[in-house]
């Protein structure tokens, strides 16, 4: 969707410059803290300080500390918060089916279904979706969305329509609790996320398989999961459903407050290790030749400092384990497209904002229709264009970012 590099470089080091602004704010404020303290780091802030002191600054400043929230975000709670958005946004309804065995029984199966157009009295069967949430011995690490069964309208003639129909499954990592399993806000978001995936999934409408679901470009890819992310940090989802796993409390609107305060914080810092990885990224694949002794290390090293690394962060992924970029080509000068579908998310969510109601019923139908159902059968800026009525504006990425 970025369609040549000059696009991608032009966002890049936009957010690049202000990103780097506001990870000097940050360091000074940590600083600062240290100087109150009476304390000082030989050389100041290193890499291996950073998130240390962050945190701390984070809990002194803003009077947040992520634990005090963790008691309201059970992954029950989280759970049925995704439901619910879901249902509220697609009319999507998720029938638990214990009767159906999966492959480990940690694993929930459901039926996916949603009232039928003619008749809305009647329902019909959407998507089949397994969630697997806890971590366990050799399970891949991470997050993510899977299918075992894509959308399809092209079935052979006489074939069951269930064939039709796709699988889907979320999975995540969480650690099993030996009694409620509580979830840090970070993670709640990750749960969101792969929901977003699996709508992309399970709202598909596509004749054939092939382009159908997230077989769209990775610039688009990570609209619908980014773009579920806005809903967890809804103070109306949250007072909802974020309650207490013992009291039944509901999570008090203070905490939310400084929840809201604190969410900014640390963000250049974010910002700019996520960004020089996408800018060397760039950088790397616009090599045209280079020396048999061509030394990557020695690229990055130069690399970083022509950009003006900011001291006190270093590279999210470096070169060695950077497998976005050389475990296949498929990220290959494509690490970018997180930030890319930032802007877009951001602005599709404002769409929402925009109608003063969050869920509002006309706007999550042409978000279904342009973002979630129409795979890669029409280009994505089309789709867009289609859904907003004009080209991706990036201030609203840059305002939610603390970097207008």
């Amino acid at each position: 969707m970025a369609q040549n590099p000059e696009n991608v470089m032009n966002l890049c080091m936009d957010v690049w410059k202000r990103a780097k602004e506001a990870a000097d704010k940050e360091r000074a404020m940590m600083e600062s803290f240290l100087s109150e303290k009476g304390d000082e780091l030989e050389g100041g802030i290193q890499p291996w300080d950073w998130r240390f002191y962050a945190e701390q600054v984070r809990q002194a400043n803003f009077n947040f500390d992520e634990s005090e929230l963790k008691p309201y975000l059970s992954l029950d709670a989280v759970t049925n918060a995704v439901f619910d958005v879901s249902n509220k946004l697609y009319g999507l309804k998720y029938v638990k089916r214990d009767d159906i065995k999966a492959y480990h029984k940690d694993v929930n199966v459901y039926e996916v279904r949603r009232a039928k157009k003619d008749t809305p009295d009647e329902d019909e069967l959407v998507a089949i979706f397994l969630h697997d949430n806890f971590s366990r011995a050799h399970k891949s690490s991470g997050a993510w969305m899977s299918e075992y069964r894509t959308q399809t309208k092209n079935l052979i003639e006489g074939a069951d329509p269930i064939e039709g129909v796709p699988i889907v499954s979320n999975n995540n990592n969480f650690a099993k609790g030996s009694g409620a399993t509580l979830l840090s806000f970070d993670d709640g978001t990750t749960l969101f996320h792969e929901m977003g995936h699996g709508h992309h999934g399970m709202l598909s409408d596509c004749t054939y398989e092939y382009l159908a679901s997230t077989s769209v470009l990775k610039d688009f890819v990570e609209l619908p999961s980014q773009l579920m992310e806005h809903w967890l940090e809804e103070p109306v989802v949250l007072k909802e459903h974020a309650k207490h796993y013992k009291t039944g409390e509901t999570v008090p609107d203070d905490l939310l407050a400084r929840l809201k305060a604190a969410s900014l914080f640390n963000e250049g810092f974010a910002t700019v290790e996520y960004t020089a990885c996408a800018l060397l990224d760039m950088a790397v694949h616009s090599l045209s030749e280079y020396d048999d002794d061509f030394d990557l290390s020695e690229f990055e090293k130069k690399y970083l400092l022509e950009i003006g690394m900011p001291q006190g962060i270093v590279m999210r992924h470096r070169p060695a384990h950077f497998a976005h970029l050389f475990a296949s080509s498929s990220y290959a000068s494509g690490y970018y497209v997180y930030q890319w579908a930032q802007v877009l998310d951001n602005d599709v969510f404002a769409a929402f904002q925009e109608t003063g109601d969050v869920f509002d019923a006309e706007t999550a139908e042409r978000c279904r229709r342009c973002i979630y159902s129409a795979g890669n059968t029409v280009a994505p800026q089309d789709l867009f264009k289609a859904f907003r009525g004009r080209e991706p504006d990036t201030s609203f990425f840059l305002k939610n970012k603390g970097m207008a």
